[in-house]
């Protein structure tokens, strides 16, 4: 599934940085406004380890971890709505992915500019909303018109849709972001066809220093302060501490860096679980001697469309899913021993996957 999370934030805040430390990419890293011109894509692996006991458990010739890619975008100036900058390049990247992580400087040094000219996360933060904000009002403007028109010629489909944009405008022009309107899902889904920025799920990651990178600082906390009231998760990580961590060439070296920090593991590896959340995607595993394989899936999909994952036929020919929940195929240490136990279910259409499942699909074409 080719699910993606943008890199977002203003120039120098640390973007290309992180985004080297999660794909192992080259893009550009300098110390001035619009390094990085074209957005990086990268394929990064999600970190599971689940997956590594099963690996324990089947013994399998190869191990298939699930991806989600990561873009790293142009960074924004003030005006970029309105074509400032890289404003319109980034804006139509931006539009393409499925969801943003939006990233602010909370460290001081002299030595790395910033375009402001002085350290705030939280007018960063806003700038980048703003921005966001008035290209969606915008798209909201050029639209609202004709469905005035077509909702004062009685059509029902159109006035339930023009009230939508009413408030969605209303709610743009009070400097909110779509994601914070309040409207329940079915009322949203009247506004995807537009594809608003603001409407992008969003996790907030604050690139600190080392000494902060444990438990955070004064700017930090002013960032959990200014997005209380999203719904957003909030992230602490050192960027070049991440870099560092990247350099070391075995698990014990890095192992003994991290312990130095007093943290459990690299940061990245906790942002790619959060993206990964952030899209609401979920895993399921398939388990035999040939593979271990994690498959990405939306959260609430069916069997058969998560067998669709595999294959299209599978998802068009199913029959049944034989499934075992992932703690059972752990307890027990494999397929042959669940289905004495009977903890291998036999599931029909209906069935939604749980997180962690291991399955097999029986199919007909």
């Amino acid at each position: 599934m080719a699910l993606k999370c943008g890199i977002v934030g203003l120039p120098n805040v640390g973007k290309s940085t992180l985004f080297n430390c999660l794909s192992n990419a080259k893009a550009q890293s300098a110390n001035f406004p619009f390094c990085t011109i074209e957005p990086n894509v990268g394929t990064i692996t999600v970190p599971d380890s689940r997956l590594n006991k099963l690996e324990e458990l089947v013994k399998p010739e190869r191990v298939m971890p699930t991806t989600i890619e990561i873009v790293d975008i142009a960074g924004l100036v003030k005006g970029a709505s309105k074509g400032e900058g890289l404003g319109n390049q980034f804006l139509a990247n931006i539009r393409e992915v499925d969801a943003i992580i939006h990233v602010v400087r909370c460290f001081d040094d002299g030595n790395i500019v910033h375009v402001d000219g002085s350290i705030d996360p939280v007018r960063d933060k806003e700038i980048i909303d703003f921005e966001l904000q008035l290209k969606d009002l915008e798209s909201i403007e050029k639209n609202i018109g004709a469905l005035a028109r077509k909702a004062k010629s009685g059509d029902k489909d159109a006035i339930r849709q023009y009230e939508v944009f009413e408030a969605a405008k209303k709610h743009l022009e009070a400097g909110n972001s779509i994601r914070s309107l309040g409207v329940d899902k079915e009322k949203m889904t009247l506004l995807d066809e537009m594809h608003l920025l603001t409407a992008k799920p969003v996790l907030y990651l604050c690139n600190v220093d080392e000494a902060s990178v444990k438990d955070g600082n004064s700017y930090v906390e002013a960032v959990k302060d200014a997005v209380k009231d999203e719904d957003a998760e909030v992230l602490i990580l050192g960027a070049a501490i991440e870099a560092d961590i990247n350099e070391l060439e075995t698990f014990e070296e890095r192992q003994m860096f991290l312990d130095d920090l007093g943290l459990d593991e690299p940061g990245v590896s906790k942002l790619i679980g959060s993206a990964y959340k952030l899209l609401k995607l979920q895993t399921y595993f398939t388990a035999g001697v040939k593979e271990v394989r994690a498959w990405t899936i939306n959260l609430g999909m069916t069997a058969p469309q998560a067998a669709g994952v595999i294959h299209t036929d599978f998802e068009k020919g199913f029959i049944k899913a034989e499934v075992i929940h992932y703690n059972d195929f752990i307890e027990f240490g494999s397929e042959a021993k669940c289905k004495e136990v009977g903890k291998l279910n036999i599931e029909g259409k209906e069935y939604v996957p749980e997180d962690g499942d291991v399955m097999h699909f029986r199919f007909n074409v």
